[in-house]
């Protein structure tokens, strides 16, 4: 996870429109948008976030049009099937070196559409892997959970998909909210992490945030920003809990901005109603505190409010979801939504 990787960069282009949240005049300069298209195959996805050969070059303003495999790379499609048939975990489209992007700007990332793009989704137990499950981080004395897998039946007319139990003849249905389980630029200090990790530059959040009517922020760490999206999820439950969401294959469209000398330490959310902040680590009391920590900054930055006077204040009606306990590190998504707040400065 901390190892080195040196690679280089490539070209294409990508998003316009106004974002939530960025402040005038931090933009790069204006140009007409663009429309990126690229096509994910399990011959070209990533399995790390680093500085590797760009697929494609995007402005600042452009979007982008493209596909992800689900986490298993779409390797599982019928029963008998098993977890050894996938390549790796959570193949990544990209990574889009974004012009204009440097360290220290931050990058806008705005969920224009996120479509199933398949008819089913799948769930899975795998041993060593989930919050129910002896693991390296929570060994126990009895036997890790044997593999199973789940399919799950999408439905686009009720845009549901339905759970079918093992071991009785049980289903309900489950409303879809697509979202990116991952996302994220290349990291800072040239490491190169894995697809399965959630840290400070984004990655496999699981945060169901990553949605259409949210925009996301990510630090810029390297030239470009370098970013990385996959692992489509059509719904998911809070804590991602059994390792697993409802895995799906997407058909993607973002919008990409940079603000430019608006430089974060964590990714964070926004949308009309809410600011939203996560944090990404271990224990979980630290995310819990990271994410809240970065809604302080925010709310004094952005909304006037002392540092104080924010922490009181989100004691009173902040909002937690806890987006998955079952990785490499915890997140936490902390929220206010903005009726709470003093009009936003200038």
């Amino acid at each position: 996870m901390g190892i080195a990787k040196q690679c280089g960069v490539m070209l294409l282009a990508i998003i316009g429109l106004t974002m939530l949240g960025a402040r005038a005049g931090a933009q790069t300069a204006t140009h007409s948008a663009h429309v990126v298209k690229y096509r994910a195959t399990n011959d070209n996805v990533k399995y790390d976030y680093c500085v590797a050969p760009a697929v494609a070059h995007v402005h600042s303003g452009d979007i982008i049009e493209a596909n992800t495999l689900d986490c298993f790379g779409d390797a599982i499609q019928h029963p008998g099937d098993t977890l050894a048939m996938a390549k790796g975990d959570n193949p990544l489209t990209g990574p889009f070196y974004i012009d204009g992007a440097e360290p220290g700007d931050t990058l806008a990332i705005r969920f224009l559409s996120l479509e199933v793009n398949g008819k089913q989704g799948i769930g899975a137990l795998a041993p060593g892997f989930g919050a129910l499950n002896p693991t390296d981080f929570t060994p126990m004395i009895n036997q890790p959970l044997p593999e199973r897998i789940w399919f799950y039946p999408i439905d686009p007319v009720t845009n549901t998909a339905t759970f079918k139990a093992d071991d009785s003849g049980f289903t309900t249905k489950i409303p879809l909210h697509p979202f990116l389980g991952c996302i994220g630029v290349a990291p800072a200090g040239g490491e190169s992490r894995s697809s399965v990790v959630p840290a400070d530059f984004g990655g496999n959040m699981d945060s169901p945030e990553a949605s259409v009517g949210n925009t996301l922020y990510l630090p810029v760490n390297v030239a470009g920003a370098l970013l990385y999206f996959g692992d489509g999820h059509a719904a998911m439950g809070d804590g991602e809990v059994a390792g697993t969401a409802i895995e799906v294959p997407l058909r993607v469209r973002l919008e990409v901005r940079v603000i430019k000398g608006w430089k974060i330490a964590w990714p964070r959310f926004e949308n009309e109603h809410e600011l939203m902040a996560a944090g990404i680590t271990r224990p979980l009391d630290d995310s819990l505190r990271i994410a809240f920590a970065q809604l302080v900054d925010w709310i004094h930055q952005d909304y006037g409010l002392s540092n104080l006077d924010a922490y009181e204040l989100l004691s009173k009606v902040a909002r937690i979801r806890l987006a998955e306990m079952v990785d490499p590190n915890y997140v936490v998504i902390a929220k206010i939504d903005k009726k709470f707040l003093p009009p936003k400065k200038r």
